[in-house]
């Protein structure tokens, strides 16, 4: 399954995609397998996997506890092959890394193995659209999924050449900073939404900061996509075990998908 099969269900039913985010390996590995079924059984429509890294310099506080968890639990690269084909063929499963993750794997090895666990592409957010020929080359090789960012920041000439690389989605990454859920979202999302979508037909994901259904709906009003990262995180953070986090995952997720179907 890919991004696209996705987004023709939610475009038909005339709602935004929820995409929902854990590291692979938090809060262990079995358990990480057992949250993304648990965000499927709840209403995600797509699930992004991360992939722990020691130096996470785009990660909020959040994300970079529950990746040092993973690696200090013994999680390595190759194990989110292992999650992804764990849990494939429900939704499309997206993986969300730093590229020398994958460039130290190997690109076309990573892309190989990733596309034959069942996964539907990858999310590279340090990764610009003039360095990524060899991903590009891979990822055609494969039939993946590549999903670009841009931001608040990015300039006309920069959105172009990124939309033009993108094939699943767009990523507008709503805030400039570090991810991290946000009492309010981003004032500036709907400009930057609308400002890409000068350019492209790709649906647009916007990330960074949604930590409740009433933020889904309203940025689900002009995204195609809401993207949830660190609120899912915390269910598990704010736990006093692994067991009540997953009974929060299951109540947030529901919440968030209630919001994007309003």
């Amino acid at each position: 399954m890919h991004a696209a099969d996705a987004f023709a269900k939610t475009k038909a039913e005339g709602r935004a995609a929820l995409v929902g985010y854990l590291p692979a390996g938090y809060p262990t590995l079995a358990d990480s397998i057992k949250a993304v079924d648990i965000m499927i059984d709840h209403g995600a429509d797509m699930i992004e996997l991360g992939l722990p890294y020691s130096d996470p310099v785009m990660d909020g506080p959040a994300i970079q506890k529950a990746a040092d968890q993973a690696l200090a639990g013994g999680f390595r690269t190759r194990q989110v092959f292992e999650v992804t084909e764990a849990v494939a063929g429900r939704v499309p499963i997206l993986v969300m890394t730093y590229w020398n993750l994958v460039e130290r794997y190997g690109v076309d090895r990573f892309a190989r193995d990733f596309a034959a666990a069942g996964g539907a592409g990858l999310i590279t957010p340090d990764l610009i659209p003039d360095e990524a020929g060899e991903w590009i080359e891979a990822s055609d090789a494969y039939g993946l999924d590549r999903v670009f960012l841009v931001a608040p920041s990015s300039t006309e000439e920069r959105i172009v050449s990124t939309v033009a690389a993108c094939r699943g989605f767009v990523y507008a990454q709503s805030v400039m900073g570090v991810t991290g859920a946000r009492a309010a979202t981003s004032a500036v999302a709907p400009a930057l939404v609308e400002r890409t979508r000068r350019h492209t037909d790709l649906p647009i994901g916007v990330g960074l900061g949604v930590r409740s259904g009433d933020q889904a709906a309203e940025i689900g009003a002009y995204g195609d996509a809401v993207i949830v990262g660190s609120a899912i995180v915390n269910c598990y953070l704010d736990a006093p075990d692994i067991p009540t986090g997953h009974q929060r995952l299951a109540e947030l997720t529901a919440d968030l998908a209630e919001g994007v179907r309003r």
